[in-house]
């Protein structure tokens, strides 16, 4: 076994002595044992306590200067000593960033020291949403930080490339096991059918064949060749489908709990599920939307038997993890601001009666709920049986053995520093975000000559500065470039914030300013485009229009000066007009009345 970096250095003989003690005394641990064995062997020793502890992945903060938390009160979260001692608890979703990788290798050392101190030393394993772009949502994916840095799962999908989206994967997997995170909460393979919907930025977009082959080389590059140590284990999401929302609201929130289906098209949303089955994926996240004119149930998709038992296991045979999405419960505070469980279509039920019906309904896994106590008493009470409980304590337990976390938890913190981020990988990001570019309509003063004079807004202007001579005003100017974030409404609290919806027109004043703008100058329009907003004010001005989905202003240029060919498609439609958003059928694709652009649409320069 490796022990972590802070530890006293053994002698060969020493360490092979104490791991034949440790397999006599607890043969799980005996490496040449198949899985299975190794399984029941450990589960015949747990108590219920420990078993239930084990239904539970909540969310975790690294402490000041890497310490083990004492608790994060921006989220409510209780010690890290209470999750592992009290509450048995050895699933986490790691919150927030590091200042380096280092940090969180570390951080990930002494809290697998910790659960190695319990009764069984059953390891952490440890989860995260996606880390390598440039979003910072903490309830979707979080900024890179130390991590390479690539363009949202839509950039990828704008490269239509499946060999580069496997290589992101494998480079990812290979920073994430270096720190010690070993589960994804992703890939999310949802389809980009409403436009207004606030989570397209993660999807693979609107097309299902498309969102199909991307996602199994996506899950293909984080899992590997062969699952087991080397691997990050992958949690496809949401099933069977996120993205039919009514209005295109999230259902993170009330107002958008309902899933609908006016064009029949339930069974397309199933496809890029299919194939992440196919591609071995290990563990799924079902939504949580309700389905409404449907045979099914009309509760959220974590409560849903039918969705759930009925097609997830039964009719694909998925024997692996299902995990809920976060806070289906118990009530939360999550920024300063109260949240009610998002159980909808069971709001009535207690958390007792809704935790019965989520097991009852074929999942095994709480997400972002530690609420152990209420699991002990529905076992005590003879609503949920043990035979139940160890149904799922299997599968969770045969992921850690088969990660091999128990035979070697514990990562090189010095070596982490050196694997992510390094030269090699970050270069590779960057490639991506060149590729990712799509250039929706030019004039003839694109690719522009090195030198030019240029005014620039929404950009890193000392990386700007490389490419042509910075003015101050257009009218100074040889070009213009301008860097939008499409639109979006603000809403009640800064939680929902993160979460972009309502229209996807621009501001009649950001219309103006860029009318005002294109009037003194040729002017270059890139719109950061997490939906796809009406771009058509923009072309009625005779601008050159491109898109990008997490790329760099460097990336950008590159694109524009003919540094670097423009290679991006649309993964999406790109709406006319709101009429049409309106008027289209949010589960099915290409729905919209005459777009502006179709998607696959992009210009080779």
């Amino acid at each position: 076994m490796t022990e972590p970096s802070s530890a006293p250095v053994s002698s060969e003989a020493d360490t092979k002595a104490e791991a034949e003690a440790d397999a006599d005394a607890r043969p799980w641990l005996d490496a040449t044992r198949p899985v299975d064995e190794r399984v029941e062997l450990l589960l015949g020793e747990m108590t219920v306590e420990e078993k239930t502890g084990l239904f539970f992945q909540t969310m975790i903060t690294i402490g000041p200067d890497g310490a083990l938390s004492a608790g994060d009160p921006a989220f409510g979260l209780p010690s890290t000593d209470e999750y592992v001692r009290e509450r048995h608890m050895t699933h986490f979703n790691l919150l927030g960033a590091a200042p380096s990788a280092g940090d969180i290798a570390r951080w990930h050392n002494r809290l697998q020291e910790l659960a190695a101190s319990t009764r069984l030393g059953i390891p952490v394993s440890l989860s995260t949403d996606p880390r390598h772009s440039f979003t910072d949502n903490p309830g979707a994916a979080m900024h890179a930080g130390p991590f390479s840095q690539w363009p949202d799962a839509l950039g990828l999908a704008a490269t239509r490339d499946e060999d580069l989206v496997r290589r992101f994967g494998d480079i990812a997997r290979q920073e994430y096991t270096a720190v010690g995170i070993r589960v994804a909460l992703h890939p999310q393979v949802d389809l980009a059918t409403e436009p207004r919907w606030a989570r397209q930025l993660q999807t693979f977009g609107e097309d299902a064949e498309l969102s199909a082959r991307l996602g199994a080389a996506y899950i293909r590059g984080f899992q590997g060749e062969t699952f087991g140590p080397g691997s990050v284990s992958t949690m496809v999401k949401h099933f069977p489908g996120g993205g039919p929302q009514k209005d295109g609201e999230d259902p993170h929130f009330a107002y958008g709990r309902e899933q609908i289906y006016p064009g029949g098209a339930f069974e397309l949303h199933l496809t890029p599920f299919a194939a992440a089955f196919d591609a071995g994926v290990r563990q799924v996240m079902p939504y949580y939307g309700m389905p409404t004119g449907t045979a099914h149930e009309e509760v959220g998709f974590g409560f849903n038997k039918s969705v759930l038992t009925g097609l997830l296991r039964e009719r694909f045979g998925f024997d692996g993890v299902v995990c809920t999405d976060w806070g289906l419960i118990t009530d939360s505070d999550i920024m300063g601001t109260p949240f009610p469980a998002r159980a909808w279509g069971v709001e009535h039920l207690t958390p007792a009666e809704r935790m019965a019906k989520i097991l009852d309904a074929g999942a095994d896994q709480f997400g972002g709920e530690r609420c152990t106590e209420i699991l002990l008493q529905l076992v005590a009470d003879g609503i949920v049986s043990e035979d139940r409980i160890d149904v799922s304590a299997r599968r969770l337990l045969r992921e850690k053995f088969a990660l091999g976390l128990f035979d070697d938890p514990f990562v090189d913190a010095e070596a982490a520093d050196a694997i992510v981020g390094s030269a090699a990988f970050r270069a590779a990001g960057e490639d991506a975000q060149r590729a990712s570019i799509a250039v929706l309509s030019a004039t003839a003063s694109v690719p522009f000559a090195a030198g030019v004079a240029l005014y620039v807004e929404g950009v890193d202007e000392s990386i700007a500065a490389a490419y042509g001579e910075l003015v101050a005003t257009p009218a100074e100017a040889d070009l213009a470039v301008l860097r939008l974030q499409a639109p979006y409404e603000q809403r009640g609290s800064a939680f929902e914030n993160f979460f972009h919806a309502g229209s996807l027109d621009f501001p009649a004043e950001v219309v103006a300013h860029v009318a005002e703008v294109a009037a003194a100058v040729p002017t270059v329009v890139d719109v950061l485009l997490d939906r796809p907003a009406i771009l058509t004010p923009f072309a009625a001005l005779g601008v050159s229009l491109t898109a990008n989905w997490g790329a760099g202003t460097a990336a950008l240029f590159d694109v524009l000066s003919g540094r670097a060919p423009a290679r991006g498609k649309l993964p999406f439609d790109l709406p006319r007009s709101m009429d049409a958003v309106k008027a289209s059928r949010p589960d099915v694709p290409f729905d919209t009345a005459d777009p502006l652009f179709r998607f696959g649409h992009g210009l080779e320069l």
